[in-house]
């Protein structure tokens, strides 16, 4: 296995945690500013008003976004197996 092909699948790896948890982090962060703008404007300062709506916000994500994360999934672990012979060599 050349240093080439892990680089490769090192960058593949990277690119698919990034695809896949982007857009639930995304919708994390616009949640929880939303929420701060909130406590901000209204003086409440209580923890769990900044929490829950960020939990709820990430489960709609998973189920939103659930079916699209598993394809790209799939196709990196595919695309890892069809190439498992040319990383044994």
């Amino acid at each position: 296995m050349s240093s080439e092909m892990i680089l490769s699948i090192a960058d593949q790896s990277v690119m698919a945690v990034l695809m896949v948890s982007g857009p639930l982090l995304v919708l994390s962060l616009v949640v929880g500013l939303i929420v701060s703008i909130f406590q901000a404007a209204t003086q409440i300062q209580e923890q769990t008003l900044a929490f829950i709506p960020k939990i709820v916000a990430v489960l709609f994500g998973l189920i939103l976004f659930g079916p699209w994360m598993l394809s790209k999934m799939l196709t990196f672990t595919e695309n890892i197996f069809a190439n498992l012979p040319h990383f044994i060599r």
